[in-house]
């Protein structure tokens, strides 16, 4: 299979896979699809090994210990892929796959109460699943170039990017956009230790992590993971993504209540961290944390729990540890409820190593403007200074209502960081990148907007003083309008922002 048709497999998979939905949402078919997919990967994996073990005299393919010394999964003989598609065109194939998740759950105790077993509900159309457990049969998983789980990898990666498209709002609770996490974790470079995430939907921060360890040569024993999640869906979807990646969640954990309110990781202090909370979050459970330990640079608002997340990951980072979140924008400027307060407490602590402003529509479930968020705890170089990046006007739409980072922009935003950190080649840019003290980020009150710091970009720079400019801008708005009262709202707000009342 060639690379460029590689680059389109995935997708042919998964229009081919959606054809069979049907009726279905796609929330609930991501389950069967995804489970269905899991389950060859891991069936080939077996079969792999079952037919090595075959062919050795004194070896017993039926032996569940031989698996368990190569971390490979034992599928008992009902759950295996081909008994699976022999009963595909059966009516009764549905209940027959509920009976083998549960039978893989039974043999593997790390897999139990994870794997789906939606396949027998009514509203499922089992000649659809049918031609769906068909479809999967007859995609060749393995290549010449490219190891099958790697494959699988990709597919299962895949599949959940398009049911976060699919789901819109409810789908970007469980999926980051590849670019951002790539991004992070490019930046933060987890080699080795202990990561986390705190919010760790379907484990792409991990996954990440694992791609960025190999890609590096280094050795993948050498990061443990740790997670949590409160969507138990969601932490299922994690689980799958991990086993598929042969990475060890044993310490990805799943509670109701989430990580404010049962912090199912008191003690540890990560290397790494690494997050996409939710934006904005409400009623987050203030009231039952007043005193609570976290709260070391002020207590988060009830009613926005974006300074919780910043602070709960603050919590456990270790001393030198570096930590990268997505928060909204508002976190760079908000001064409402004490926000202005505990940012203010982050900077002069000198904790805040850079700042990055995001490009819009790069997220499935949200509109709102965000950036990323990089705190260290101790810094060896750079004391004292913050470093912000505008990557507003960075990416390409990938479709009519989606943006992306390209390859170049990744690469670029990590090169400059990097350098910025080790004062080699860097410098400050207009419009793009820019050093800045302490005690210039306290002149403009704390407020951590890139804009604010990097300027306008030199082209867009003709000299005129920007204050003559946006007075010129005002009248001219003015004066397109017979009554104030007339004018466009949204126009009238947007200048109230950058100091300009009309």
């Amino acid at each position: 299979m060639a690379k460029q048709e590689n680059s389109n497999f995935e997708a042919q998979l998964f229009k081919a896979a959606d054809k069979l939905r049907k009726n279905i949402d796609a929330a609930e078919y991501k389950n069967v699809a995804l489970g269905l997919i899991f389950l060859k990967y891991i069936s080939e994996n077996f079969q792999e090994l079952y037919d090595k073990l075959a062919k050795e005299e004194f070896s017993d393919p039926e032996d569940r210990d031989e698996y368990m010394a190569e971390s490979i999964f034992f599928v008992p003989e009902q759950a295996r892929w081909k008994n699976i598609q022999a009963k595909a065109k059966l009516p009764t194939i549905g209940q027959e796959l509920d009976n083998a998740m549960e039978a893989i759950e039974k043999e593997n105790p790390e897999l139990r109460e994870v794997l789906p077993k939606v396949f027998g509900k009514p509203n499922l159309d089992k000649t659809s699943l049918g031609s769906l457990i068909d479809l999967i049969s007859d995609t060749e998983l393995k290549n010449t170039s490219e190891k099958s789980k790697d494959l699988f990898g990709r597919v299962y990666e895949y599949f959940l990017g398009e049911f976060a498209n699919a789901e819109g709002k409810k789908g970007g609770q469980f999926y980051t956009p590849k670019s951002i996490v790539k991004l992070m974790v490019q930046m933060i470079e987890p080699y080795k230790g202990r990561v986390y995430d705190p919010a760790c939907g379907s484990g792409g921060m991990f996954v990440m992590s694992e791609k960025f360890v190999k890609e590096h040569r280094g050795n993948i024993q050498d990061i443990t993971i740790y997670g949590q999640e409160s969507n138990q869906t969601t932490w299922k979807l994690s689980k799958m993504n991990l086993a598929i990646r042969n990475i060890n969640s044993q310490f990805v954990s799943w509670n109701t209540e989430g990580s404010f309110l049962k912090d199912l990781h008191p003690d540890l202090k990560a290397d790494y961290v690494l997050a996409n909370p939710p934006f904005n979050q409400s009623d987050w459970g203030q009231e039952y944390l007043q005193e609570d330990a976290r709260w070391k640079y002020g207590l988060p608002p009830a009613g926005n729990a974006n300074f919780a997340w910043m602070q709960h990951m603050l919590y456990h980072l270790a001393p030198h540890g570096v930590m990268a979140t997505v928060l909204a924008n508002g976190s760079l400027s908000s001064n409402t409820s004490g926000e202005g307060d505990i940012r203010k407490n982050l900077i002069q602590n000198d904790l805040v190593e850079c700042i990055v402003a995001l490009p819009k529509q790069l997220f499935y479930n949200t509109g709102i403007p965000a950036c990323l968020w990089f705190l260290r705890r101790e810094k060896k170089s750079r004391k004292n200074e913050i470093l912000f990046i505008d990557a507003s006007e960075m990416g390409f739409m990938k479709d009519r209502v989606h943006r992306d980072l390209s390859e170049e922009d990744m690469a670029k935003i990590a090169e400059t960081f990097h350098q910025w950190r080790k004062s080699e080649n860097y410098e400050d840019i207009r419009g793009y990148c820019k050093s800045a003290e302490l005690s210039e980020v306290e002149k403009h009150g704390f407020v951590l907007t890139p804009g604010r710091y990097v300027g306008i970009t030199e082209e867009e720079d003709d000299g005129i003083p920007f204050e003559e400019k946006m007075e010129k801008l005002a009248t001219t708005l003015k004066g397109q309008f017979a009554k104030e009262s007339e004018m466009n709202e949204e126009i009238k707000e947007q200048l109230k922002k950058i100091g300009f009342n009309l």
